[in-house]
């Protein structure tokens, strides 16, 4: 009887254990949107200080040509974008668990990294091409 009791604990424990690692998963993620929030935040203010500062000196032919804000702004989307999926996630995850059938899915890894992966080549063109000017 005593091993019947041992059992069932270990599997509550293994539940338990898998219940926190979903958690911690889906912080890590919400601490990637904010992360990704952030810079797009700080691209977008960054495009605004240089026009600060150029109307601040009096100069109007220093001014920030191109798309930071629009970069800026979606960064910002896809941090948030970031933050809902890895939700959606956490509570398909937890769901699974309960029924004790958990099946992975690479989706929003591949998702994110696809996007990201796009921004930043978009980026890298950006700065290319208006490094030469």
């Amino acid at each position: 009887m005593e091993s019947k009791n041992t059992t069932r604990e270990l599997v509550e424990k293994q539940t338990a254990s898998d219940h926190l690692a979903n958690e911690r998963t889906m912080l890590a993620w919400v601490r990637t949107g904010i992360g990704i929030i952030a810079f797009g935040f700080a691209v977008v203010k960054f495009s605004l200080f240089i026009r600060q500062i150029a109307l601040a000196l009096g100069n109007d032919t220093i001014h920030p040509r191109g798309y930071s804000s629009e970069i800026g702004i979606a960064l910002v989307a896809l941090g948030t974008l970031t933050i809902l999926l890895s939700y959606l996630r956490y509570r398909r995850t937890e769901v699974q668990l309960n029924n004790g059938a958990y099946r992975h899915s690479p989706l929003l890894i591949q998702l994110l990294t696809g996007l990201i992966f796009l921004i930043g080549l978009l980026l890298l063109i950006y700065l290319v091409l208006t490094g030469s000017r």
